[in-house]
């Protein structure tokens, strides 16, 4: 057998690479040359966030460019690192979705906090894989998982797992909610569990977000088993009704196991009756899950905590961090009063991955194995940097913005305030005129959105409220003032005087 001397090892596999300033192969890059490249970009960075608000909310994206983005054009060498920064700036920034800008209210996307880029950057050079093994960032997630179940009001007891948003939290609790309904009935496997399943009722407000729908499709629940119960004039659960429906289905020899409630639902806002909803879960034997992505951390804001009475006795919770409070995108949670019952749910075993069961890894409470750190260092941050005075003051000044839109509307002659919930969101529409129908109004408030957009002095979009489409705006930003909401409505106006006198 030869000596490692007398192998003939390929030279990218040496201990020097002159090249390169150094060894390990293609992606090596010399430590003088990474440390300039970090300080450009960070330097880019502190640039970009300082001057988004002289910018355009957003702009087009010519065709010819979104085609060439989208083709894809690798070349056979390599490029220098500060090409990159080059392309991002040219490519990339003058075309975002306009969530970083003051004057966005279309959706809820917020701006990154400064602690969570600065967090992301650290997060991604340590890049531990946060689903198995042994190290400190899968702790971390652990540790800050109970300070926002904390700051949502949950029991004690309550902990989960980070998800990349709220649509996989609902996928997870709801897929928790199944295991634990049928290993109380004792369905576990073969024909019981089988024949338990194929009967299996759930329930959610028609204001639900899609991602409740999608979620019971993914674990096997039919669209004729998703019940969509009423909601009242503002848009909350209707208990009444949802208590109907699960009797009328257990006499029909189905298994409601579970109603997703709305922790402000994305249309208007509506916070659902937590302790109504509880006790009929209880009554039936249910889980009560409720979505809030958006609004899951309201208990702290003093004039928001009456609507949020009984959040301590939900089963689950979603909450996205990468909502409210500006945590970079892709950082969703998913709470569990009792985290054990996700464990039942996502645990498998296998013989290469075998964990410490008193500290278990946190792959077993979700069906990620590969999951980032980011998402943990992030969130604690941008928690830290805030303290929970920060989250209450940042939930506040939200809560004051629109307070203050809702006020301009109302005082405003040609403009309509549409019912919406306790949350920062205000829908509103343009006063109709005698001769205008319906249809013709919706049409309107299209357009007009449209033209602001186009315009890029702000950003708002529609929602549909009862039958009508109307102009909704939401504010979760923290860079957002009254000079900016004062934008919207000056743009909303100009927008549809214009359209009305081209009509």
């Amino acid at each position: 057998m030869p000596t490692p001397s007398e192998i003939d090892y390929p030279a990218h596999l040496a201990s020097t690479w002159p090249e390169r300033g150094g060894g390990g192969g293609p992606l090596a890059v010399a430590p003088k040359v990474f440390r300039d490249e970090l300080a450009a970009a960070a330097e880019w960075v502190a640039g970009y966030l300082q001057g988004i608000p002289e910018r355009p909310v957003t702009r087009p994206m010519p065709p010819a460019h979104r085609q060439a983005m989208a083709t894809g054009s690798l070349s056979q060498d390599g490029q220098d690192l500060g090409a990159l920064l080059e392309f991002v700036d040219r490519a990339i920034a003058p075309y975002p979705t306009g969530n970083g800008h003051p004057a966005f209210f279309a959706w809820i996307n917020s701006p990154p906090s400064p602690a969570g880029v600065i967090a992301e950057l650290l997060a991604t050079a340590v890049n531990a894989t946060c689903g198995m093994g042994e190290h400190a960032l899968m702790d971390l997630e652990r540790g800050v998982l109970r300070d926002l179940a904390s700051l949502a009001g949950l029991a004690p007891t309550a902990g989960g797992v980070l998800t990349s948003g709220g649509s996989m939290a609902n996928l997870l609790c709801l897929g928790a909610a199944r295991t634990w309904f049928l290993r109380q009935r004792g369905a576990t496997d073969g024909p019981a569990y089988d024949q338990a399943h194929a009967r299996l009722v759930a329930y959610h407000s028609d204001q639900a977000h899609m991602s409740v729908a999608k979620a019971a499709a993914v674990i096997g629940l039919p669209p004729w088993r998703l019940r969509a119960v009423p909601t009242t004039p503002d848009r909350s659960m209707n208990v009444d009704a949802l208590r109907t429906m699960v009797d009328a289905d257990r006499r029909a020899d189905l298994l409601p196991f579970c109603v997703v409630s709305n922790l402000g639902s994305t249309a208007t806002g509506a916070v659902d009756p937590l302790e109504a909803i509880t006790e009929v879960c209880h009554r039936a034997g249910m889980w009560h899950h409720a979505d809030g992505a958006w609004g899951g951390l309201g208990a702290q804001v003093p004039e928001l905590a009456p609507a949020y009475r009984g959040v301590a006795g939900l089963d689950s919770l979603t909450v996205d961090p990468h909502k409210t409070l500006s945590v970079p995108v892709g950082c969703g949670a998913a709470l569990v009063t009792d985290p054990s019952r996700l464990r039942d749910a996502f645990t498998f075993r296998a013989s290469y991955l075998e964990g410490d069961q008193d500290w278990p890894w946190m792959s077993d409470y979700t069906i990620e194995l590969t999951r980032p750190g980011t998402r943990a260092l992030t969130l604690w941050a941008t928690l830290h940097h805030l303290g929970r005075s920060g989250v209450v003051a940042l939930l506040q000044h939200y809560q004051d913005l629109a307070r203050y839109l809702r006020h301009r509307v109302q005082e405003h002659p040609g403009l309509e305030l549409c019912t919406s919930g306790p949350l920062p969101v205000v829908c509103f529409r343009l006063a109709a005129r005698p001769e205008t129908g319906r249809q013709d109004q919706a049409d309107l408030h299209t357009a007009v959105a449209a033209r602001i957009q186009a315009r890029g002095h702000a950003y708002l979009a529609t929602v549909s409220h009862g039958e009508q489409s109307v102009l909704r705006a939401c504010i979760c930003n923290h860079l957002t003032t009254t000079d900016d909401v004062d934008t919207l409505l000056r743009e909303v106006l100009a927008a549809a005087t214009h359209l009305q006198n081209t009509q």
